[in-house]
């Protein structure tokens, strides 16, 4: 269920903020005039400006606390005046904070950068890398103009990975020996090598605080009890840095310290100098990493907010260009300040969402206190020991290694372009890492495509061809020589295993056709099911879809079924609608139920336990397990005219719903209920269009079933309720809005229920709203389900593992 949702006019013709500002509330429409409701939308707007949450405020400390020693330590990584990494933690804050595309995203020099800003320092001195991060935020604003930002989403996961596995290999390596007392080596390799030798030249004073530091990393988090909830308060870097700095400084220790020198002799950019090539590549490394690095982690920030349930708070989605230009600008202040290049950092803005954070001011503020600190916390800075700051992120780059991305490459079959790319980052470089992984994902994926079976059978005085996968002109060589030793004259079937023919291979296969028609032969077109999709390039096939199994129609097959019949005539199998049963039974039994019968049958010997109850209308056009890519066992599914839910003792002896509900809460134990409303309900339409004073005798079996929804229609009327909202807009006319607030009202009812009541209060259960437009093919979740703030929500995907051809 993915889908991208546009900006909605309201009522007043001003579009919804998609920008990262939280959208203004809707007028509402039955708020009479001079009762306050008009006003609240400016009264918010002008506090706005000045006032800021308690939320963003502790959040904001609580990110300042990782970033600073996260910053100090990167700086020192990349050989930089460590004055460079809060210039980049500050700008990163502030600049992206209030110009970037993701309010909750918290930028700062990234660990991901180190390689690559060590190498051009190295290369071309401190003056030139300030001037190329300049450079690379004027590419980036380019990029950003050009609305390119989704497209780095289109690069393997598995080449991200191994970039940053690759990068995060680099540093741990680098920092061992920093921690050991020595010096590290200008590459990864010669690191690896020199390792023994440092380990026979150990400095017990720098490796006692550096083992202090990593110590506390891994244990902080682990820490039991009351106590233990108390202290993870406080971050484990901050921790883990201010531990060895007191053990430092309480035991007199010989080690090296921070060293930030004056900001008046603070080195700022100068006009390049080297090679216009090697220029080039670095303001192309630099642009490319972190705008790739940055979009990435807006992407992942997104589905953080998503899924955090406190606080309640409607957080827009990411906008990936404006959040790319953001960075171009912040880099470009920051290489103007003499910072290290700015990206979108992982662990702070996961830091930022699990605070609480509600709006760009957390990230905003967090650079404040950034720059509060470079200018009055120099003397407690200058007690920092390096052998701590070299612990810290040598943990870091350990921690980019991901276990779980490792699995996920795995499971994925791109386990060979994860490893291609971390070894080439790691014994090459970045760039000649990432393009090492983009030629072996794109071989990778030409062999996919290529492993094409094609099998000849003769049976029943017929030739059948078999092909199975997609036929693309890889196939094409071995396609034709398999065409060509079908005796002549014979009858063909070429069954068509896939979903997918390209160009090269749709000629081959015609011009074969052609000429055995010609030469006397019959030629028959199947596709995966066996049914005959006609002549090639007839467009009959234009209708063969993945989502076709939910469609009452099969390919080259239409009955006319707007043709009425007879009045006094019942429709048999020989009929319009019996055809179409009995070829959608047929489909099931010859393609479906191979598929699903070991599942089936495991569930007819285990029983059905499904997750959750799913209530919804009995529209047509609702198909649950399409809306919600379920199979055989997965949903407990009650569908009624207007997904009602009766209360208790209100259903006049239907007791159909409540022993549904009874039965899934109590016998099948599921976790949660999920209501589904839908658009364009008919039940809703015809509660609009009731006339009023109807007689209890005049009412038909359906008005009588749907004045169980008539809580429904007066919470719409209620001027003491705000009308419900579909992603931060009013509903298009007052049948949405009932399709709406019904929803709403029939968690309530559910929670009338004595087994849903129960199961709720000892927290086994769930509650969910559910909203599916049918027009848009697109579902919306109730915001807060548990408090039905009446707010719905989309649900989006960010990134499909396989898409259709």
């Amino acid at each position: 269920m993915t889908a991208c949702i546009p900006p909605r006019l309201s009522r007043s013709g001003r579009t919804s903020s998609a920008d990262g500002d939280a959208p203004s509330p809707p007028q509402q429409p039955h708020s009479p005039p001079g009762d306050g409701r008009f006003r609240a939308p400016r009264r918010s707007r002008l506090r706005g400006r000045f006032h800021i949450a308690g939320n963003d405020l502790s959040a904001s400390i609580v990110v300042f606390l990782i970033a600073l020693p996260l910053s100090l330590g990167i700086a020192l990584a990349t050989g930089a005046p460590l004055q460079a990494g809060l210039v980049a933690a500050a700008v990163g804050g502030i600049v992206v904070g209030r110009l970037g595309g993701s309010p909750l995203q918290v930028s700062g020099p990234a660990a991901g950068l180190t390689l690559v800003t060590a190498e051009l320092i190295q290369k071309y001195g401190w003056r030139t890398t300030c001037a190329i991060t300049v450079l690379a935020g004027i590419g980036q604003l380019g990029l950003a103009t050009l609305r390119v930002a989704r497209s780095a989403l289109a690069v393997s996961p598995a080449i991200v990975h191994g970039m940053v596995a690759g990068i995060g290999t680099t540093i741990a390596l680098a920092q061992l020996h920093v921690v050991l007392g020595g010096t590290p080596q200008s590459s990864a390799v010669d690191n690896a090598l020199g390792l023994p030798a440092q380990l026979l030249d150990l400095h017990l004073a720098g490796l006692s605080v550096s083992a202090l530091t990593i110590v506390l990393l891994l244990l902080w988090p682990r820490i039991p009890g009351t106590a233990g909830r108390l202290l993870r308060k406080v971050p484990a870097a901050l921790a883990a840095v201010a531990a060895a700095t007191l053990l430092a400084v309480v035991s007199g220790m010989r080690v090296p310290r921070v060293d930030l020198p004056s900001w008046s002799s603070h080195a700022l950019p100068g006009l390049p100098e080297g090679p216009a090539l090697g220029i080039a590549a670095g303001v192309l490394t630099i642009a490319l990493v972190t705008s790739v690095q940055s979009l990435l982690s807006a992407v992942a920030v997104d589905k953080l907010v998503a899924a955090r349930k406190e606080p309640k708070v409607h957080v827009p989605r990411s906008n990936l260009d404006r959040e790319l230009a953001g960075q171009g600008a912040a880099n470009i202040v920051s290489g103007a300040l003499g910072g290290l290049p700015v990206a979108g950092v992982a662990v702070r803005s996961v830091a930022n969402v699990s605070a609480g954070a509600i709006s760009r001011n957390s990230t905003m503020l967090h650079g404040l206190w950034v720059v509060l600190a470079a200018l009055f916390l120099v003397p407690v800075l200058d007690l920092i020991p390096l052998p701590a700051l070299a612990a810290l992120v040598m943990i870091v780059g350990i921690q980019m290694v991901s276990i779980t991305h490792i699995r996920s490459v795995t499971r994925h079959r791109e386990v060979i372009v994860y490893a291609v790319t971390v070894a080439g980052v790691v014994l090459i470089g970045i760039l000649e890492g990432v393009a090492l992984g983009i030629v072996t994902a794109t071989g990778l994926a030409l062999h996919r495509l290529s492993k094409t079976r094609i099998t000849v059978k003769s049976k029943d005085d017929a030739v059948r061809v078999r092909v199975r996968g997609q036929l693309t002109f890889l196939a094409v060589p071995r396609l034709s020589r398999a065409l060509h030793q079908i005796p002549q004259g014979a009858y063909v079937v070429v069954e068509l295993d896939g979903s997918f023919m390209d160009h090269a291979a749709y000629e081959t296969l015609q011009d074969w056709q052609m000429t055995h028609l010609a030469r006397g032969g019959q030629v028959e077109v199947a596709g995966r099911s066996g049914v005959r999709i006609g002549e090639l390039g007839s467009g009959t096939d234009a209708c063969c879809r993945p989502w076709t199994a939910w469609r009452n129609h099969h390919c080259g097959e239409h009955p006319d079924t707007d043709r009425p019949e007879p009045a006094g005539t019942v429709a048999d199998a020989s009929g319009p609608t019996g055809c179409q049963l009995a070829s959608g039974l047929s489909s099931f039994q010859r393609n479906t139920a191979p598929l699903v019968r070991d599942e089936l049958a495991r569930l007819a010997r285990d029983g059905q336990r499904p997750s959750q109850l799913f209530l919804t209308c009995a529209d047509s056009r609702l198909v649950t397990s399409m809306i919600t890519a379920s199979g055989p066992g997965d949903l407990f599914t009650v569908r009624n005219v207007g997904n009602l839910v009766p209360l208790p003792g209100e259903e006049s002896g239907d007791d159909s719903v409540a022993a549904a509900i009874e039965y899934a809460v109590d016998v099948l134990q599921v976790q949660s209920i999920t209501v589904c409303g839908h658009s364009g309900c008919g039940a809703m339409q015809t509660l609009l269009n009731a006339p009023p004073g109807t007689s209890q005798a005049a009412q038909t079996p359906l008005r009588r079933w749907l004045r169980h929804a008539q809580p429904s229609v007066d919470r719409m009327k209620s001027k003491h309720r705000t009308w419900a909202r579909l992603s931060g807009r009013l509903p298009a006319d007052a049948v949405e809005q009932l399709c709406l607030t019904n929803v709403v009202q029939q968690l309530e009812h559910l929670k009338a229920h004595e087994s849903v009541a129960r199961r709720l209060a000892e927290g086994t259960l769930e509650l969910h709203g559910m909203y599916f437009h049918v027009g848009e093919a697109q579902a919306y979740l109730l915001s807060g389900s548990d408090g039905f703030d009446e707010v719905f929500d989309p649900v989006t995907a960010t990134r499909r593992e396989e898409a259709p051809a």
